[in-house]
């Protein structure tokens, strides 16, 4: 797509003292102008892309900032006003007593053609939400995407400052044929954002300067509703975000979680640990660095939860060359924050309330398929080491789990030495180097759902091959999804006493191991050969 970039920069120039329209034409270098600032009793001065100049030696006088504020018109509540049918914002400062004393001139530009390095992202009909610095491009991104998509889905716009679809009544052409909402309180924006679900039917709600706790709830409502969100916030990078008490429910919120002692001794971790503490509203979270260099973290989900067992993923960085083509690559995350890297160290009080949960300990947990097997006989003596490469897998959960199953694995830092490698779904989705060299060399190659203890264990599982071993060797799975299966029927209502086949005597202590958990009684009853499991229906 060519690259085309349109600012109205004369229609700015009008308002602006004469003085200073003079030496914004001799300096030049419009196309990289990011704002005018005038404030009273000082000089005047122009942001540039490259640093700052200053426009005049005369000072700025309340008869420049009256007569520019007449040519403007009124400010509205956020004390911001826009030009007709341009992108341009003009913020006043005021006084104690209401009077302008300071004036920012932002310079509003529709850029097409700039989608390209995001194209795949707001198109995958997942949530994407960008971060970035002022003055960085958010909001000039966010307007081409919405013109991108409005060519095929239905897209509204929820415009607070009227800096997408710019001043007036009608859009300005750059958001295509995406609908816009204007809001007439900045305070009102949450309410909006609901509004133009419930009753514009939209496929894609865009929102700009995502930054009180009203809209990140509004945001969480439209998406749990399935309407696709694309919105910016301030911040540089996602861990920003995680320790914003405001907006951290963005990307699923942090709280305090106090584990069990079995549990964290499991975990390898202190008691009181920091985890995720629900689904994030964004799926996408993309932190723009500057005009053509952005960093992609593909699964939010996975992301937060990696930053706080502080081993992050690795993060995508996608740059524009200067023939117009996209370069992609991988790097590694550094986290800047102690609070995040350091997990475990005390809950984090950051937002002012202290979130404690109580997570249950294994022998309070129901019995899993992989805990069946830990209590069935070992016949894993004879497995032989087996060397995998993880990509994008949390290593510390890989070994865990290994441990857990008593099965030899061994995690190697190196894909040449490994026999097979294992990722992530949204890691394989994308194709990265090491996934494709994988296939290349006939490596066999495991891909989880999601970085969890239960999808690694079902990966040694398979890997290992120990539910064949096991169906040969034993028949102690069968005995405990029978006795499971007596205990639906009974908290079902079905039955009120159920009578399981005979077992030996491990295989019975298992069986009433699963009917304390779901708090049934249970009794042996018989003699050996015959003596068996009953599980009755009343509570404990």
């Amino acid at each position: 797509m060519e690259r085309r970039i349109t600012d109205n920069i004369d229609k700015l120039m009008r308002v602006l003292p004469i003085n200073i329209n003079y030496a914004l034409e001799e300096h030049g270098d419009n196309n990289n102008l990011l704002e005018v600032v005038m404030d009273l009793g000082r000089v005047p001065t122009a942001r540039y892309v490259n640093g700052e100049v200053v426009l005049s030696d005369k000072e700025i006088t309340r008869e420049d900032l009256d007569k520019m504020a007449a040519r403007i018109g009124e400010f509205d509540a956020d004390n911001r006003a826009g030009m007709e049918r341009t992108l341009h914002r003009i913020s006043a400062i005021r006084n104690r007593k209401g009077e302008i004393i300071g004036v920012t001139c932002r310079i509003g530009r529709a850029v097409y053609g700039t989608i390209d390095i995001i194209e795949d992202l707001v198109k995958s009909g997942r949530s994407v939400l960008m971060l970035g610095a002022p003055g960085v491009g958010k909001t000039t991104m966010l307007r081409e995407v919405a013109r991108v998509l409005a060519e095929e889905k239905r897209v509204v716009i929820v415009d607070t400052s009227n800096e997408i679809g710019g001043d007036g009544d009608v859009p300005h052409p750059a958001v295509g044929k995406a609908r816009r909402m204007q809001v007439s309180h900045p305070e009102r924006q949450h309410e909006v954002m609901i509004e133009a679900v419930e009753n514009h039917n939209p496929e894609v709600i865009v929102i700009d300067e995502i930054g009180r706790e009203m809209e990140a709830m509004a945001a969480r409502t439209i998406a749990e509703r399935g309407v696709q969100l694309i919105g910016t916030a301030h911040g540089n990078t996602m861990e920003n975000l995680m320790l914003n008490p405001t907006l951290s429910d963005l990307v699923g919120g942090i709280e305090s979680v106090t584990l069990s002692d079995d549990e964290a001794r499991r975990r390898g971790t202190q008691k009181t640990v920091l985890e995720r503490r629900s689904p994030p509203t964004f799926e996408i979270l993309v932190e723009i660095r500057d005009r053509d260099t952005l960093s992609v973290h593909n699964d939010v989900a996975e992301s937060v939860d990696s930053i706080l067992r502080g081993r992050p993923l690795p993060i995508e960085t996608r740059q524009r060359r200067s023939d117009g083509t996209i370069d992609k690559h991988e790097e590694a995350l550094k986290l800047e924050s102690s609070r995040l890297s350091k997990n475990g160290g005390g809950p984090d009080k950051s937002n002012g309330v202290q979130r404690t949960r109580m997570v249950r300990s294994n022998q309070d947990a129901p019995i899993s398929r992989k805990e069946k097997m830990d209590l069935a006989p070992d016949h894993r003596s004879d497995l032989t080491l087996k060397t995998v490469y993880a990509y994008g897998v949390a290593r510390n959960r890989l070994v865990q789990a290994a441990k857990r199953l008593n099965v030899p694995l061994e995690v190697s830092e190196h894909m040449g030495e490994a026999q097979a490698v294992v990722t992530l779904k949204s890691y394989y989705r994308n194709r990265p180097k090491a996934v494709s060299d994988a296939e290349k060399q006939g490596k066999p190659l495991y891909v989880l759902r999601a970085n969890t203890v239960s999808q690694m264990e079902n990966f040694l599982v398979d890997l290992f091959k120990l539910e064949e071993r096991k169906a040969e060797d034993d028949p102690f799975d069968e005995a405990i999804l029978e006795a499971e299966q007596a205990i639906m029927r009974i908290r079902s209502g079905q039955d009120a006493v159920v009578d399981l086949a005979p077992q030996v005597s491990e295989v019975r202590k298992q069986q009433h191991r699963l009917a304390r958990r779901a708090q049934l009684t249970s009794r042996s009853h018989g003699d050996e050969p015959k003596r068996h499991v009953r599980i009755y229906g009343d509570a404990v």
